[in-house]
């Protein structure tokens, strides 16, 4: 953005920055420089066109905009309670204006006799419309409404106290264009603007902050959010491409093992979604390149069998594999999994996580650096640096968000002379355009479809008073020699009451089902009891599991063909999913039942409508989006994964697919941007690359 380094000035050189109001840009946006301020885009636009007769204004509207003169005011109420009462008129009618701010301002400001201009949202108060603190100014004749649409910046509460509001943001912007109109440069190639048909760099941002018309503003937001997204694809393919040169791969090309346990030991028929995955790891491993590759699979759709058999092709060329889980009752379950098939084999495999004794540790240590151990399935246990492999050909993360980036690195230091494959799990579907944007330099492979004979799970919605029915329902299921989960929801800041949700309901549950073994699991237990709790559920001990939040991702138990969530309106979306997934693990037909009370609100109902109607994980990952925004889903708002200042990956999935596709067709006939026809890009990539540092201040 900087030419001659005018994008790059201080605030504090702008026109009528003060210095109260530049610290709070500062603090409060974190907006330094001129270029920061130009970028810092309006979220939505108030339509100024219209202006209404004060008789057509109802409550029924969203904001009204009408002209009307004070027919008189009064000052009423004491201390906090003071305010300013008007009735305003024009020849149609009056309504009632009223504000609780400012009272001291208004009572010299507002004046009878003068036309003003008024903007608000309007209600109905004892039979009369009534508008709380409108904007108002002045009303200069026909052509003062010619503003059309007024932007609308996000705010914070301390900037609104200091009456820094959206109006004097646009007022710092109007100036800001006025000087940097000259500067502004383009920054996309003519024949990708022509291409697709985009207004100029400058156009784009005069109208985003000032827009013309409801087209103009359309081409700008258009324009602005292409940009964004193709160099955000361009850096993160071209960073895989990069890698891909720097970081060689083992070359992995026989599969004698894999042939010899797909025709003589495979316990069941793959899915067509899963051989194209083991194919297109196998095209990787026997690149010569580092395979980093992402596997998204649906809880239940088979990914840990495609992790085996990229082993085996690991340990078939000579070298170890491991699998990591971020805890050890996962990590159990892989190993127990696992094992049956290693041990066919004739392949070594061990376990480590903090819970193995350090004498286990010793041996199991010393044939992991000998290479007597193939394959290692641990915990973050495995990041120490006394675990040394003779080999490490594979790494598969499991869960990936749970592992930061600096772990994950530490895990390809284990192989000295050669990283190792990278095959990075995860069983929380996310939306393609998510996908695209957070794991863009990653290969990204899909597992689509159910193993065969697994049942799609029944989901149904329940309200508290229907608890009898749900309970001989569950009745029923027992008498088949099924087992049910009852879980609760757990949310952090309430512990206390979550603990006692879980314990009331545990008591009512003993009573309704006297005779039947019941189970109890919780955040606040030791892990071992937690073990023994899991274990004696998995042997069927127990027949009802009352839970929190805790087996979400967790143990496959077969036989459990109930899942019942409480108060199901105080989870996420992507949660319900993940503790509906552990169900439907058997061939028989299981269930999902959502209790709610009665009161829920729009979000929810659709939250629970989606549930009831798809068992698509990736379906419903796109509606989660829709609902929450991509920070909440994967965490990113923390993490600052996607500085994204326009786009929306919500709704912008087609502007990103084009700037995606535009991003690879470059790239693969100019890896390095060194054609003459590519030097602004080039120029782009490497003042991004300094700019970043610039959006990292804002906390």
């Amino acid at each position: 953005m900087s030419v001659g380094h005018f994008f790059d000035t201080d605030l504090s050189q702008l026109r009528g920055m003060t210095p109260t109001r530049l610290s709070l840009l500062q603090t409060e946006l974190g907006l330094f420089t001129f270029g920061d301020l130009i970028q810092y885009y309006p979220f939505r636009y108030e339509d100024r066109t219209q202006i209404h007769r004060i008789a057509e204004i109802t409550d029924q509207m969203e904001h009204a905009q009408f002209i009307g003169r004070i027919r008189y005011k009064e000052k009423l109420g004491n201390g906090s309670k003071q305010r300013i009462v008007a009735e305003c008129c024009d020849e149609s009618g009056c309504i009632e204006l009223v504000w609780f701010q400012g009272v001291k301002w208004l009572e010299k400001s507002l004046v009878t006799g003068v036309d003003y201009l008024f903007y608000g949202k309007p209600t109905s108060f004892n039979g009369q419309m009534q508008m709380t603190h409108p904007e108002m100014e002045v009303f200069k004749g026909a052509n003062h409404t010619d503003k059309f649409y007024q932007p609308v910046y996000p705010l914070t509460e301390r900037l609104r106290k200091k009456y820094i509001d959206s109006k004097v943001i646009a007022g710092l912007q109007r100036t800001l264009l006025g000087s940097a109109f000259s500067h502004i440069r383009e920054t996309l190639p003519m024949e990708i603007i022509q291409q697709f048909r985009l207004v100029s760099k400058q156009e784009a941002l005069y109208h985003i902050h000032h827009p013309q018309s409801e087209n103009w503003l359309h081409q700008a937001r258009r324009r602005l959010k292409f940009e964004e997204l193709f160099y955000n694809q361009l850096r993160l393919i071209k960073q895989n491409l990069v890698r891909k040169e720097q970081f060689p791969g083992q070359v992995f090309a026989s599969a004698a093992l894999l042939t010899t346990f797909y025709q003589d030991h495979m316990p069941f028929d793959l899915t067509g979604a899963q051989k194209k995955v083991i194919r297109e790891i196998f095209q990787d491993m026997k690149s010569g390149k580092q395979m980093n590759r992402l596997l998204q699979g649906d809880v239940g759709s088979g990914k840990t069998i495609v992790a085996f058999i990229s082993m085996l092709l690991s340990i078939d060329n000579g070298a170890q594999a491991c699998i990591m889980a971020p805890t050890e009752i996962l990590a159990d379950q892989h190993y127990q999994g696992l094992k049956k098939f290693a041990d066919v084999l004739g392949i070594t495999i061990a376990k480590l996580t903090g819970s193995v004794k350090k004498k286990d540790r010793v041996g199991l240590l010393a044939d992991l650096a000998s290479g007597e151990l193939k394959i290692l399935v641990g915990t973050h246990a495995i990041f120490e640096d006394v675990v040394q492999f003779h080999n490490l050909g594979l790494c598969v993360i499991d869960e990936q968000h749970r592992f930061g980036v600096a772990q994950r690195a530490k895990l390809w230091d284990k192989n000295k002379h050669i990283h190792p494959h990278v095959l990075v799990m995860t069983a929380t579907p996310i939306p393609r355009t998510l996908a695209m944007t957070l794991y863009g330099d990653l290969d990204v492979s899909v597992i689509d479809e159910l193993p065969v004979g697994r049942k799609p799970i029944q989901t149904t919605h329940r309200y508290d008073s229907h608890r009898l029915q749900v309970f001989a329902f569950i009745e029923h299921e027992l008498a088949k020699g099924r087992q049910v989960y009852i879980v609760y929801p757990l949310i952090e800041e309430s512990e206390k009451m979550d603990f006692k949700d879980l314990m009331d309901g545990y008591e009512s549950i003993s009573r309704a089902f006297p005779e039947v073994p019941l189970g109890i699991l919780h955040g606040k237990m030791k892990p071992a009891d937690k073990d023994i709790e899991m274990a004696r559920f998995v042997k069927h001990e127990t027949k009802i599991m009352v839970a929190t939040t805790v087996i979400e991702v967790g143990v496959n138990v077969p036989n459990a063909s109930i899942m019942i969530i409480e108060s199901a309106e105080r989870f996420g979306l992507s949660q319900l999913h993940q503790l509906r997934g552990r169900v439907g693990r058997g061939a028989e037909q299981s269930y999902c039942i959502l209790m709610t009370d009665y009161k829920l609100s729009a979000d929810t109902k659709k939250r629970i409508e989606t549930m009831v109607r798809t068992n698509n994980g990736f379906e419903i990952a796109e509606v989660d989006l829709q609902l929450r925004g991509p920070g909440d889903i994967t965490g990113t708002r923390q993490s600052g994964a996607i500085d994204l200042m326009i786009a929306d990956l919500a709704k912008d999935g087609e502007i990103l697919k084009v700037a995606r596709e535009t991003a690879i067709k470059i790239l693969e006939e100019d890896p390095h941007l060194a054609f003459d026809r590519h030097l602004m890009i080039r120029e782009q990539v490497m003042q991004q690359r300094k700019e970043t540092t610039n959006w990292a201040r804002i906390s």
